[in-house]
């Protein structure tokens, strides 16, 4: 069997194969009202196919664990039951596929309150407008020039954030997921504490490596002490900053170097994957593009700190995936644009590489 299509045991959890399915927001939440942040018919039917195809395990949207922690007003929450109750039926129906249904747990931070991808862009909503509000950030410093300028948290509301990501762990146990994920990558509020260029704080949060990382590891503490000891949880960072063309030469941002120290704290205190990607803290990064550029980050979280790593990025041909996994490179590779274009990418890749994946028993005869 190509090791593409080899289980992978992470505590008492075994996922099928190493075909997954990044996290990648869908905009179609309701906005307001008793549904809000609520999945819809649209995730079922988008997460459901995924499954149906192959998937070993997918990771949801970066789902906000407060109001003010959406990337937008259309992103998906688990902050109350309605939420929860709504994602069960996801969640079932994930698990009848034999695909491991994950949550990523995300809080916007400066990036919050935008319009969707395909309305102007995804401009900033100012706080004045319908469905807008201030975000909140490490520190008082707008993502970009268009951006509103976010409110400076107090260590007090630091501490009520660290207790809404462990309370929508909670919940994202009781809707059904195995798995959670952690969304500390693309400048969203973990990797904003993370990072130099956007945290200039001068207290117990900011500062040395230390004090940057704190804000993560309570996060971390809070909602694995709450996540049951038998089921993983998974770490989203961003590898590089990409604020100079040398990413290793990243004065000014987090670098990979501080992502493998990281990695092996992380890995002490009960994470147990990496899902390894990079930039979005900048919008004027340099970021250098290609077929696996992702891959080496991977590589050295899994080789350096010891801690299993996937990767995701530009893997489209399912010799590539098979490749990575096969050098061991990565443990798993996630998906995202490719299993928009082909939501059977799975099955397919198997046919090509003689591997064999989960099949509905309705297809059988295809």
């Amino acid at each position: 069997m190509p090791s593409l299509f080899t289980p992978v045991t992470l505590r008492s959890l075994t996922i099928p194969n190493r075909i997954w399915m990044a996290a990648m927001c869908q905009y179609s939440a309701e906005p307001e009202g008793e549904t809000t942040g609520a999945p819809t018919d649209w995730h079922f039917a988008h997460l459901a196919a995924r499954a149906s195809g192959g998937t070993g395990l997918i990771v949801t949207e970066a789902t906000a664990v407060s109001p003010e922690g959406r990337i937008s007003p259309y992103d998906l929450g688990i902050w109350n039951d309605a939420q929860v109750t709504a994602f069960q039926r996801v969640t079932a129906f994930l698990k009848s596929q034999g695909t491991v249904p994950a949550i990523q747990l995300g809080h916007a931070g400066r990036k919050a309150s935008t319009e969707r991808t395909w309305v102007d862009g995804g401009r900033p909503i100012a706080p004045d407008e319908p469905y807008g509000w201030t975000p909140l950030a490490p520190s008082a410093i707008p993502f970009g020039p268009a951006s509103t300028t976010p409110e400076e948290l107090t260590a007090e509301r630091i501490r009520a954030i660290v207790q809404e990501f462990a309370d929508a762990a909670r919940r994202a146990l009781q809707a059904g997921f195995e798995v959670a994920e952690l969304h500390g990558a693309h400048g969203y509020l973990i990797h904003q504490f993370l990072s130099p260029h956007s945290n200039h704080r001068t207290d117990a949060y900011g500062g040395s490596f230390e004090g940057r990382t704190r804000f993560a590891l309570e996060v971390v503490d809070a909602v694995r002490a709450v996540w049951p000891e038998e089921s993983p949880l998974f770490f989203r960072v961003s590898a590089t900053d990409w604020l100079t063309e040398n990413p290793e030469d990243d004065r000014d941002g987090w670098t990979a170097d501080d992502t493998v120290r990281f990695a092996k704290e992380l890995h002490a205190r009960g994470v147990d994957l990496m899902d390894v990607s990079t930039g979005g803290i900048a919008p004027g990064a340099k970021i250098v593009t290609g077929p696996h550029y992702q891959v080496p980050f991977a590589e050295r979280v899994r080789n350096e700190a010891g801690m299993p790593a996937a990767t995701v990025g530009m893997i489209t041909d399912p010799a590539q995936a098979q490749q990575v996994i096969t050098a061991g490179q990565a443990d798993a590779v996630l998906l995202g644009r490719e299993l928009l274009r082909d939501p059977f990418w799975a099955r397919r890749a198997a046919k090509e590489l003689g591997g064999q994946v989960g099949t509905p028993v309705q297809y059988h005869r295809a």
